[in-house]
């Protein structure tokens, strides 16, 4: 998601290699899967997979993948079974940290991860040790209009958003979670081009680390913590410094 505001968790932003989007693919896959297992591969009666399409589109997964994902999770070809585990715990100097899986082993996926909190700082806590600090929230990030504000903001509340902001051009939309895919839609017949529509868990408060060695230690921990195959999201309320920057 381009831009920043008061809502947008931090998410860092580097050039994508081919070896990171083989990993988004990867991750999407796995998503899109588990979302056809559970509802359908119909995106038309199954809305978290349309979320997810217009997902894997915004990181460029050709249409001819997001196809292929969905007939082999719909049919017989798809043996694995991932469950969702949110794991949660503390980076350098208390940031609080949530982290989404879909594993089909959960002792491999714990292991990393107390892994990787260990090395850098941190520590794995238990369920509900941070997730208090966080709200469950849709994001919808829209593209270029030639609406004017007044419209946007007419349009997102009929079409029930909870709130909107726009910055630098970018207009982003906040909706309850279970509301996200119905306001999606509502503004795409009202005209509107979404970019992407996300459930994110988006801090209350955030945390500053002053200290370099512990920024840098958190930098690590988070990569570590994005590279791994099991992990789909990353959230946390550390303040960076290029936060900063952005604002």
């Amino acid at each position: 998601m381009s831009g920043h505001s008061k809502w947008n968790n931090i998410k860092r932003k580097k050039e994508k290699t081919d070896g990171q989007r083989a990993k988004i693919f990867t991750k999407i896959g796995r998503e899109i899967s588990v979302c056809v297992k559970e509802g359908g591969p119909d995106p038309s009666s199954n809305g978290k997979l349309r979320d997810l399409i217009a997902k894997a589109k915004s990181n460029n997964v050709p249409n001819d993948n997001i196809d292929r994902l969905i007939k082999k999770a719909a049919g017989e070809g798809d043996k694995n079974n991932y469950e969702e585990i949110m794991y949660e715990g503390y980076g350098p100097c208390g940031v609080a940290v949530m982290v989404e899986t879909l594993t089909d082993n959960r002792n491999r996926t714990a292991g990393d991860l107390r892994h990787y909190f260990d090395k850098f700082g941190g520590n794995l806590g238990q369920n509900g040790c941070v997730s208090f600090m966080f709200e469950k929230k849709g994001v919808i990030a829209v593209g270029e209009t030639k609406f004017d504000e007044e419209k946007i903001m007419e349009d997102c509340f009929e079409a029930g958003a909870a709130d909107f902001s726009i910055e630098d051009g970018v207009i982003e939309v906040l909706t309850e979670a279970n509301d996200l895919s119905a306001v999606r839609d509502a503004l795409e017949e009202k005209g509107y081009s979404i970019d992407s529509a996300e459930v994110q868990y988006i801090p209350s408060t955030y945390s500053a680390i002053e200290d370099p060695d512990m920024v840098v230690k958190m930098e690590r921990l988070l990569e570590m913590l994005e590279d791994n195959d099991d992990v789909q999201e990353v959230w946390h309320n550390w303040d960076s410094p290029e936060n900063d920057e952005e604002e």
